[in-house]
C-alpha cells in the first residue's frame, strides 16, 4: 500500500513549513519534503510569469519529484509535502491524495516573512522588500489565492494555532483514508 500524500500550500509566510513539521511529528510513520530545500528552476521573473498566465508546469521540479518517488517506494504511512502548488503542476499532482491550503491573511503572512527572513537586516533592506511587495510582489500572493486556494481539497484558517490547524488536517485525513 502506497503512502498517503498530503500537500500543504500557503503564501510565503503562510505557515507551510511550520504545519508540515507539526504534522510530521503527529502522524506516525511519516516523512516530509520541503520545497525550499531544493534548488528548483522556475521562471526568472515571477511577476511576468503571473501576468502571462502562471503555467505551473514551467517549473522544473525534477529534484523534488525524484525524492518524492523514492519516498513513495518506502514503507511509510504518510508523506507530507511543504509544496506551494497544490494540484497545479502535472508531474506532482498525480501523487497527491489530499491538498491543503493554509489561508493566512496577507498582512499576517508578510509580517511572518519579514520576521523570518530579515532578522538583523538593515531598515533599508526591509523597506526595499516592502517596496518590492507593493510594486509587484503582492501579485504573486494574489495568484495563489486565485488559483491554488480554490484548487485545494481543504482550506484551513491560517490564524488558528499550529495545533488547531494540525488537528483539522488530521481529522480530514482520517475521513479521506
Amino acid at each position: 500500500m502506497k503512502p498517503f500524500v498530503i500537500s500543504i500550500a500557503a503564501v510565503s509566510g503562510g505557515g507551510k513549513t511550520t504545519i508540515v513539521k507539526q504534522l510530521n511529528e503527529k502522524l506516525h510513520n511519516s516523512k516530509a519534503l520541503f520545497f525550499d530545500t531544493y534548488d528548483l528552476e522556475g521562471p526568472e521573473n515571477i511577476i511576468s510569469w503571473v501576468d502571462n498566465g502562471a503555467n505551473y508546469d514551467e517549473w522544473n521540479l525534477s529534484p523534488f519529484l525524484e525524492e518524492l518517488e523514492i519516498l513513495l517506494s518506502e514503507r511509510l504511512d504518510f508523506i507530507i509535502l511543504d509544496y506551494p502548488f497544490a494540484y497545479k503542476h502535472s508531474l506532482i499532482s498525480r501523487f497527491i491524495d489530499l491538498s491543503v491550503f493554509i489561508d493566512t491573511p496577507l498582512d499576517v503572512a508578510l509580517v511572518r516573512r519579514l520576521t523570518r527572513d530579515f532578522h538583523g537586516n538593515t531598515t533599508q533592506n526591509i523597506l526595499s522588500d516592502m517596496d518590492n511587495y507593493v510594486s509587484g510582489g503582492r501579485r504573486g500572493y494574489l495568484e495563489m489565492l486565485k488559483t491554488i486556494k480554490p484548487d485545494s481539497d481543504i482550506i484551513v484558517d491560517g490564524t488558528l494555532s499550529i495545533f488547531e490547524i494540525a488537528d483539522i488536517i488530521c481529522e480530514r485525513i482520517i475521513r479521506s483514508k
